[in-house]
């Protein structure tokens, strides 16, 4: 007998129902839940400039060009992008900024943005409405909401 098999002899396994869970997340609109609080940067803003916005708790700067929202700068990327390469502090944002934005309806489900970050391998996307960044969804918005189902659930 192994070391796990007396663990796993006589438990029961229980599992979340799938179908609803779906259908709770189908239900609920990207719009609702999203950020409407946007930060954006021009595209020739620095990576210092940007790092101290984020000193303030910021997570996540659009990067704008002219007036064209183009990509966006998170926390993450200051570890992956910038410190990895050891980018200058005077590096414009627009040179490592994640591109293109990816973006999302506001009258889609969370369920399609989760679905989006995760093949994307992503924790924002811009929401966008007639060609016009209108908001943020974050993989933590997300949590919250499975937060709230579960509580509705149990």
């Amino acid at each position: 007998m192994g070391i796990f098999d007396g663990l796993t002899k006589n438990t029961k396994k229980t599992f979340v129902n799938n179908t609803k869970l779906e259908k709770d997340l189908s239900e609920i609109l990207v719009k609702d839940v999203m950020s409407k609080q946007l930060i954006v940067a021009q595209s020739s803003t620095t990576v210092y400039q940007i790092s101290k916005m984020m000193e303030q708790g910021i997570g996540s700067v659009f990067v704008k060009k002219d007036s064209i929202p183009i990509g966006i700068i998170t926390d993450r990327d200051f570890a992956i992008k910038i410190m990895a390469n050891k980018y200058s502090p005077d590096t414009p944002v627009g040179n490592v900024a994640s591109m293109p934005l990816q973006t999302i309806g506001p009258n889609e489900s969370i369920l399609d943005a989760a679905k989006q970050m995760s093949s994307k391998k992503i924790r924002k996307i811009a929401v966008v409405e007639n060609d016009k960044v209108i908001g943020i969804i974050t993989s933590t918005d997300l949590v919250n909401q499975l937060s709230l189902i579960k509580n509705k659930i149990t």
